[in-house]
């Protein structure tokens, strides 16, 4: 079994709950509250943050330039990520001025700092490994929505979030984050894929934790 599979299978209670969770199912139906939504974009806009600093690291980790070369790759994708919440955003009437003022939850500030500890502590693999509960799991989520319900990709607020992590270019960059994780890690021992499980399921958690965040609005 591949690392990755691993991983998957590892946190696959955790991940089958992301579908059920009634902020994931409002944005399927259409009917999470924007209130909701306003709260979670800024959220998750303070967070790309520190995750575009995560791969930032990644790059200084890396032990050949191929995979330095990924991780730098991604930091100018987390800015793209940016100006589609910038959007989003605007749309829900978000000023600059509000945004310089927002704050981290304790959630949200917890995961950081969680991410960053392991990128600042460990190694490649396992920086990818924290990394890939957020980046492959909005895939998995999008692709759900839509195959439960596909009228959902046309919804006039919530399309453009779900087209964009259903999206074929979005799902490419994820293949490569697990075929490089699988390279660096065909010669590990059980014990550090268990780590790896660790790491993996620690941010699969706060994942979760996330959507119950902006769910509840909870600071």
């Amino acid at each position: 079994m591949k690392t990755t599979e691993r991983l998957l299978a590892a946190a696959k209670d955790i991940w089958d709950a992301y579908n059920e969770h009634p902020f994931v199912m409002g944005i399927q139906e259409g009917t999470l509250p924007k209130d909701n939504f306003r709260f979670y974009m800024i959220q998750d806009s303070i967070y790309l943050r520190d995750y575009a600093k995560t791969f930032a690291v990644g790059v200084a980790k890396a032990k050949s330039l191929e995979t330095a070369d990924l991780f730098a790759k991604y930091i100018p994708v987390m800015n793209g990520e940016l100006n589609v919440h910038k959007g989003y955003l605007a749309r829900l009437g978000v000023t600059q001025e509000e945004m310089d003022a927002a704050r981290a939850s304790l959630d949200n500030l917890s995961y950081t700092s969680y991410m960053l500890r392991v990128a600042y502590e460990e190694g490649e693999a396992e920086i990818l490994a924290a990394i890939l509960s957020c980046a492959y799991s909005y895939e998995i989520i999008a692709k759900n929505i839509v195959k439960n319900r596909p009228e959902s990709a046309d919804d006039e607020f919530y399309g453009d979030w779900i087209r964009g992590y259903a999206s074929e270019g979005y799902a490419k960059d994820n293949v490569i984050l697990l075929e490089t994780l699988d390279r660096l890690t065909v010669h590990y021992t059980d014990e550090q894929i268990r780590h790896l499980c660790d790491v993996f399921v620690a941010c699969s958690r706060y994942e979760l934790a996330f959507w119950e965040m902006s769910w509840k609005k909870a600071m």
